[in-house]
């Protein structure tokens, strides 16, 4: 008999603004600045207006040194551009997983045809830290399509398996640490038992929806549960139609320095970064 994990902290995604992007933001918080390796979950919706001269909308060009920000698209899509040529455009299903190691410049916007014919856009974004000793790698990218990532089909339940394995199904993308994401989606009566490494912190965000995890009670819509690690698996049930991510990674347990969109292990390699990017180390996106 598998123990079930409980839940140490839920956190509502409350509303914020993020340079005029208006999001909902469970994680950090004042009480909770990270849930090792996992740093920052954003939860953005968006309509894009129909228009004749589609304009940049989305985020202009900007720096990440030392993490993983990762994209998973729920509806629209999302366009990559990167200062070492990547440019692709992923779609509702999809997931967007740059490794920014020792740097990188990119832009995330609306897919062009999105701007011309309208739409709605609906896309959470996930920071995971990178190791000490591999900060300075070479950047990766991943485009990962939803017909690209496996699925495992359950009674009233599909599991995307992003990354890590889940009961012997491996999700494509490499991460630098021991990573496991999935894409969840449930229907009303769905039940789904999915197993954690026992040296693995976890975490559960809902989009939408209700669902009942063992051992602890409801969860609904626009909630992040941190898990303890006090147990092998994590057993939900779907109350109401439900999308949730599950993400489970190997706590780094190393010093965090953290400035905008650098995460190094001290206030030094921080500023390095910094200044790095003002010299063009990190290359160049011009658009």
């Amino acid at each position: 008999m598998y123990q079930n994990r409980s839940v140490a902290r839920l956190l509502y995604a409350e509303e914020t603004d993020m340079g005029g992007l208006p999001l909902r933001q469970p994680l950090p918080t004042s009480q909770v600045e990270q849930h090792d390796p996992f740093l920052l979950l954003h939860h953005h919706t968006t309509i894009i207006p129909q228009s004749d001269y589609p304009y940049k909308l989305g985020v202009d060009p900007h720096p990440h040194r030392g993490f993983s920000p990762v994209t998973f698209v729920y509806q629209g899509g999302v366009h990559h551009r990167d200062s070492r040529g990547n440019d692709s455009v992923v779609y509702a299903g999809g997931t967007q997983w740059m490794n920014a190691g020792r740097g990188i410049v990119h832009s995330e916007r609306p897919p062009r045809e999105m701007q011309e014919q309208g739409g709605v856009q609906e896309i959470v974004q996930l920071w995971v830290n990178t190791p000490a000793a591999l900060k300075m790698e070479q950047p990766a990218y991943y485009a990962l399509q939803a017909e690209d990532t496996p699925m495992i089909s359950e009674e009233r339940v599909q599991i995307a398996v992003v990354a890590g394995d889940y009961k012997g199904t491996r999700g494509p993308v490499k991460t630098p640490s021991p990573v496991m994401a999935l894409r969840l989606t449930l229907q009303a009566g769905g039940q789904c038992a999915i197993p954690i490494p026992a040296d693995f912190n976890a975490m559960l965000y809902l989009l939408d929806g209700q669902v009942m995890l063992e051992g602890y009670g409801l969860v609904d819509g626009l909630h992040l549960a941190l898990l303890n690690r006090d147990g092998e698996v994590c057993t939900i049930t779907a109350r109401q139609d439900t999308r949730l991510l599950l993400l489970a990674g190997m706590p780094l347990q190393e010093p965090l320095a953290m400035h905008g969109p650098f995460v190094m292990n001290n206030q030094t390699e921080v500023m390095q970064a910094m200044r790095d990017y003002q010299m063009g180390k990190m290359g160049m996106l011009f658009e």
